[in-house]
């Protein structure tokens, strides 16, 4: 099955995100054709060189033998056709090498490329976070010799939080770091699910290490963050000796198979502190949060490949006679209905992605401070919901993708089936989608009292009555009015509720959050391309629809059981599960 990058999509999710005032006030060498353009470049790259190498990575995988990882067939060429062309350095800052674009036209690459190949775009994909933690707390040493060469994609970045007693409870972390004496420290201890720990696609692998000094204090505000690279690295840039870290084994999974995920041993490997002594987990959070949302974007990403691959088995499967024509499954009213949800929930996430890339920007460049607090604060309501709700829609498109396929999906042969594998690691890594739920809840709701969320709900109600003035769109307009009011409703309630009631209602909230904003961006595109003539423009305003009547018109229960759930689940759990 081909990929098609779904160009005209993305740019107009980069349109009603504001991507063209921003680069119309913040980058002035930048325009709409140079974005077009550049999204087609990766598109096409992506399509040719990415996309063949998916299935093989599937089926073969990485390898791991006498101690040292081999990434899957063709992945190693293709990383550095991927970095040779630029695609790694597109949002960096220029000082370090980078192109200095826009991190939203960085997250509409990477939709093609884990799109394209999931596991292949993870490889980049923790580059970036690492170049973010570097550039922000890294040293000047780091910054001259490693910063740059991440940037490139000589070298390649990796988080190394997780151990086998400590996951989500990072508080748990074990690894040592003890001085050496010389201004530098020795790394001793095992990191586990470290996502292309090791492998030979490039000449140095960059490791950001969670680990505690001898004298720090106890949980998480005694965690320092170290720098360990897999060769050394002298005081000119150039490498040196191997340095006393390997993988221990890869994990055996059940998708994502040509991402090599490596047990890693640490045996007194040389590393540099990056930033302040016992605040590491604060400058992992730099890493994390751009993980989080390029995994919001994985989300979108494999949903859109699930989704083309069942369309064209639908169009090309016969079987019998239909209600709507033909011999072929497209012609059944309940698969037809499958893949327009499916396509109406991948516009949605991926408008919820871009928004929040713009966002990104706009928190960094908005012409005045006050506009960048604004744009920052809502950067922060969304980036739990674009990860959390976009990967469950990944989830769930991938698997509607294996319904369409029927029993064919079922069976490795036609694909179908490790789509659904790969995207289900996305609602479980970079922060489980509970642990989003209870962030969004417990933490950026409660942002300013709730206005965040409050000045949201008011935007969202404008959008809605313009939309039950245009002709088209009024079921839209009344059921977006109608889940923004459930939305008010819900957050109402769990500010007003603390502790256990709201952290049982999170994921719930989120879910409606979600929903509710995702029905907002797609009634905003339908108002963007209203009047267009073509089948694309007029199919924009039909998306809305559907997702209205399949989506939004589910907002006033769900809100419902967000305080239902909420208020009764311990007593409803201890019943049915035991205390």
């Amino acid at each position: 099955m081909t990929y098609r990058a779904p160009l005209r999509s993305l740019a107009l999710a980069l349109q009603t995100a504001g991507h063209p005032a921003l680069i119309g006030h913040a980058f002035t060498d930048l325009d709409e054709d140079t974005v077009a353009a550049v999204l087609e470049a990766a598109g096409a790259f992506c399509e040719s060189e990415l996309a063949p190498l998916n299935r093989g990575g599937d089926q073969i995988g990485a390898k791991y033998a006498n101690g040292k990882v081999t990434a899957a067939p063709g992945f190693a060429a293709a990383y550095q056709a991927f970095v040779a062309q630029g695609w790694n350095s597109l949002s960096a800052d220029p000082e370090h090498g980078g192109q200095g674009l826009t991190k939203a036209m960085e997250l509409a690459v990477f939709e093609m490329t884990h799109a394209a190949n999931m596991a292949f775009g993870l490889c980049p994909m923790l580059t970036q976070g690492a170049i973010e933690a570097l550039t922000l707390h890294g040293t000047a040493r780091q910054k001259a010799l490693i910063l740059p060469k991440l940037v490139s994609g000589e070298w390649t970045g990796t988080m190394n939080l997780t151990e086998p007693q400590a996951g989500t409870d990072l508080a748990a972390v074990t690894t040592r770091a003890e001085p050496d004496g010389q201004g530098g420290y020795l790394l001793h201890g095992q990191k586990i699910f470290i996502t292309w720990g090791d492998h030979d696609a490039a000449d140095n692998i960059c490791h950001l290490v969670l680990a505690r000094l001898p004298d720090a204090p106890p949980g998480v505000k005694g965690i320092s963050l170290f720098l360990a690279t897999k060769r050394l690295v002298d005081d000119q840039g150039k490498l040196g000796d191997p340095n006393d870290l390997r993988p221990g084994s890869i994990e055996h999974k059940l998708g994502i198979h040509g991402s090599p995920t490596c047990v890693m041993l640490f045996e007194g490997a040389k590393a540099e502190l990056v930033g302040e002594v016992n605040n590491g987990l604060a400058h992992m959070f730099v890493m994390m949060n751009a993980a989080r949302l390029q995994v919001g974007v994985q989300g979108v990403a494999i949903a859109e490949r699930a989704f083309q691959q069942a369309l064209a088995f639908a169009q090309e499967r016969k079987q019998g006679r239909t209600a709507w024509g033909g011999d072929g499954i497209f012609g059944h009213p309940d698969v037809r209905r499958m893949l327009t949800l499916m396509k109406a929930k991948i516009e949605a996430a991926r408008a919820i992605c871009i928004t929040t890339g713009v966002l990104a920007d706009l928190a960094r460049l908005a012409p005045t401070e006050a506009e960048r607090a604004v744009a920052k604060a809502r950067q922060e309501l969304f980036t739990p919901i674009a990860k959390a709700w976009s990967t469950d829609v990944g989830v769930e498109v991938a698997s509607l993708g294996v319904q369409v396929h029927g029993g064919m999906g079922f069976i490795e042969e036609t694909g179908a089936a490790q789509h659904y594998r790969d995207a289900r690691i996305a609602p479980i890594y970079e922060g489980t989608n509970g642990v989003q739920a209870i962030d969004l809840a417990g933490r950026k709701l409660a942002m300013q009292d709730g206005a965040i969320m409050d000045a949201l709900c008011a935007e969202m109600n404008e959008t809605a009555q313009v939309l039950k003035g245009a002709a088209g769109l009024e079921s839209v307009g009344a059921r977006l009015d109608a889940g923004v009011a459930a939305l008010e409703r819900a957050t109402d309630w769990m500010l007003a509720h603390k502790g256990a009631d709201a952290l049982s209602g999170a994921t719930p909230y989120l879910k409606l959050a979600g929903d509710v904003i995702g029905g907002w961006m797609l009634g905003r595109q339908a108002l963007a391309v209203s009047g267009g003539e073509d089948d694309w423009a007029k199919s924009k305003a039909t998306l809305a629809r559907v997702y209205a009547g399949q989506v939004l018109a589910q907002a006033p229960g769900l809100a419902d059981g967000v305080m239902d759930g909420g208020a009764d689940l311990e007593s409803l759990s201890a019943e049915v599960l035991g205390s």
